[in-house]
């Protein structure tokens, strides 16, 4: 009977029966504390800008490069036009977190962006022009050569059954 009182019921739960008088219900069950575990050198906090998480041990600059449509020249911008210093994310005080909030929500990014970008190559499909048609085979529609090159849009390569390489 000690073996299964000392078995844990859940992961929240664990029955501890040391002593042989176990009539108090309270020296069977011990719950744990409901406070946050602490790591040494572990932060949890994350800077959230324009419904991305950037990373915190990354400077500014490179860190607004993780949002769909901010490169590097617009993440620059971004900095000169709100004349802040390049420093790393996790120094940032919550006042800049906000303006720079500010500053790329006037850009289209993330979600408005690619879905901008589906709907116009949706009309060049639609209209079945050049560059639509290219789209809807998979191949390149930027003036690329095709003979030899171009396998990520083709696909692996399909041997032609019957053809036989010259002889040497």
């Amino acid at each position: 009977m000690a073996q299964t009182l000392a078995m844990p019921l859940a992961p929240s739960v664990a029955v501890i029966c040391n002593r042989r008088n176990t009539n108090s219900f309270s020296n069977l069950v011990s719950f744990p504390s409901s406070s946050t575990p602490k790591f040494r050198g572990l932060t949890i906090k994350c800077a959230r800008v324009g419904g991305v998480e950037i990373p915190n041990n990354k400077r500014i600059q490179y860190s607004l490069q993780y949002i769909h449509g901010i490169g590097r020249t617009r993440a620059r911008q971004i900095l000169l036009d709100l004349n802040m210093v390049d420093k790393m994310t996790k120094d940032l005080s919550e006042e800049e977190l906000i303006t720079i909030r500010d500053e790329v929500s006037k850009y289209m990014i993330e979600g408005d962006l690619r879905r901008f970008n589906a709907l116009n190559i949706r009309r060049l499909k639609e209209i079945q022009c050049y560059r639509g048609i290219r789209h809807i085979q998979g191949l390149p529609c930027r003036g690329q050569r095709t003979k030899n090159n171009c396998r990520t849009l083709k696909g692996k390569r399909v041997a032609i059954a019957g053809k036989k390489k010259a002889p040497r």
